[in-house]
């Protein structure tokens, strides 16, 4: 038997259990690539305008950092600047959090252990995700390629901006596989993966902002810490502009590399083991985790607090660049209309600090998801059952469990919008103003928050096994709907499908507080069915 004996069964394994998730990932990034590129097509209709947009993007300082380099003036090279950032994170996330799922979760839950009593080789748990997730990417790179030719771009462009979006998929599969081997526990590797991303992308804006505008002005010629980062590697293929083939070879050597290392490191510990030491606990365990609330914030308080601290950087990052933006997209009247839609009022300023602001509920709309899912996990994994042969009702342990993602979720939408202010506010002299203006502005975008949790409630009540793809599904719905929905000139009854899209756009708008209550009665009522019908079906189901 060698190593690699039943890594294709394997392989078959994960394709069966991930089959939602995976035709999620592989068919959303196309649909929402096309959907960026049309949106982005319409801003920017002509050479004007997109040499206008080159000029700007080159040389603000806060574009470079966020967008990376435009490659040409050419529409191609925009809608790469404009998505690649999104769709690469995207795709490195997903990666990692699927290497992680199919080899560290696997040992952490007792699946490797009792598939290693078969005829399975050392390094085939591992070998069948990786192939499985480079799989994916590939496939997704496809799908993407066409998307971009069908909004219309060059096939070469099309086919150079999909690799590089891909190429960070692959180069984290890698890393992926490298961090699985490092802790006991499938959540310390996604942080280590997680961690690697956000470095990647610190080393990229790095690079972007230390780097000289070539010659016209529209090209940036990035420096040295770009060509450090995974995310650096896919603005350097400069799609539309000339592109350079060759640094697509870096992605696949990155991947090889930590495929190597993660086989070595493999050999050198036990299944169920990580090579950094577990963290030894108290000898006694604190009163707190005698109740539900108090183990809900145990196991919440670690994904809190990165969420954390990401929303506090990104808001002060965003209401510094506010006085530059709005200067960047006074300057472009389609732009400036773009925003006012999103935004929902007149005033730029106002309009672009409201966008932003909905954008943090968007994204924290993710949290309460993830937060409310692991419900679904202790279900699948013992957990649950344990728990309520105690004196815990159903009602009360659901009910903590919402009340903590909701709560978790008050806290972030409110240190968004604080951040925000904050950074507004020392830009223009007012900090204390806009802190207190943008904070209460903020807490308006809970209620439609309210609604996220009551679907995932009622999907974890009545359809538990489909809980999981159908949560992120509706999310990724309201997403595509609250970010693109407005400039795609959907009719609004597609738009009224979102709670977003009800929520007033403060300080762009007045608050009206009839469709807040809306919203809040619409969450109770959704919360109140999903607790009956978890009460009345099986546990496990």
């Amino acid at each position: 038997m060698s190593s690699f004996t039943g890594a294709g069964r394997l392989a078959r394994l994960a394709l069966r259990r991930d089959r939602i998730r995976l035709a999620i990932w592989v068919l959303g990034t196309p649909l929402i690539g096309y959907a960026l590129a049309e949106s982005v097509a319409g801003v920017y209709p002509d050479e004007q305008a997109r040499l206008g947009y080159a000029e700007a993007a080159t040389t603000s300082v806060v574009a470079r950092a966020f967008n990376g380099p435009v490659a040409s003036t050419e529409l191609g090279a925009v809608v790469v600047t404009e998505t690649y950032l999104t769709l690469a994170l995207l795709v490195a996330l997903l990666s990692t959090f699927a290497v992680v799922r199919h080899t560290r979760q696997n040992e952490e839950t007792g699946r490797a252990e009792l598939l290693g009593a078969s005829a399975v080789g050392r390094y085939a748990l591992l070998t069948a995700a990786l192939v499985v997730v480079a799989g994916a990417n590939l496939l997704a790179v496809g799908l993407l390629t066409l998307a971009f030719i069908g909004a219309g771009l060059p096939v070469a462009g099309s086919v150079s901006a999909a690799a590089a979006i891909g190429g960070v998929g692959i180069a984290f599969t890698g890393v992926a596989a490298v961090t699985a081997q490092l802790t006991v526990t499938s959540r310390g590797a996604n942080a280590l993966a997680a961690a690697a991303v956000g470095v990647a992308f610190l080393l990229r804006a790095a690079g972007d902002v230390l780097g000289t505008p070539g010659a016209g002005g529209i090209r940036l010629d990035s420096a040295w810490p770009t060509w450090l980062s995974p995310l650096g590697w896919g603005t350097q293929v400069r799609a539309f502009g000339g592109e350079r083939w060759l640094v697509l070879a870096l992605p696949v050597a990155l991947l090889l590399a930590g495929v190597a290392v993660a086989f070595l490191l493999a050999e050198r510990r036990d299944v169920g083991a990580g090579l950094l030491a577990a963290r030894r606990g108290p000898a006694q365990a604190a009163a707190g985790l005698l109740s539900p609330a108090g183990l809900t914030w145990r196991l919440h308080r670690g994904a809190l607090a990165g969420w954390a601290v990401a929303v506090a950087v990104l808001g002060l990052s965003m209401g510094v660049a506010g006085h530059e933006v709005a200067d960047l997209i006074a300057d472009n009247p389609a732009t400036a209309e773009m925003i006012a839609q999103l935004g929902g009022g007149s005033g730029l300023v106002d309009a672009y600090l409201s966008t932003m602001l909905g954008l943090f509920a968007l994204t924290i709309g993710a949290y309460v998801v993830q937060a409310l899912l692991r419900t679904r996990g202790d279900e699948t994994d013992g957990v649950l059952e344990s728990l309520l042969a105690t004196a815990v009702s159903r009602t009360r342990w659901l009910g903590t469990q919402v009340l903590g993602a909701v709560l978790g979720a008050l806290a972030l939408v409110l240190l968004g919008g604080v951040t925000t202010g904050l950074g507004y506010g020392l830009a223009t002299g007012d900090p204390i103003g806009w802190t207190v203006e943008l904070g209460g502005a903020a807490l308006l975008r809970l209620p439609a928050l309210l609604v996220v949790a009551g679907v995932v409630t009622v999907l974890f009540g009545a359809l538990p096994r489909w809980s999981v793809a159908l949560s992120w599904a509706v999310l990724i719905g309201f997403l595509l709907l609250g970010q693109l929905g407005a400039v795609l000139d959907l009719p609004q009854a597609a738009l009224n499908l979102s709670p977003y899209t009800h929520v007033p756009s403060v300080p762009a708008v007045e608050p009206a507080v009839a469709p807040l209550l809306g919203l809040t009665a619409v969450a109770a009522a959704l919360l109140a069915v999903g607790l009956a019908a978890f009460r009345h079906r099986d546990t496990p189901s």
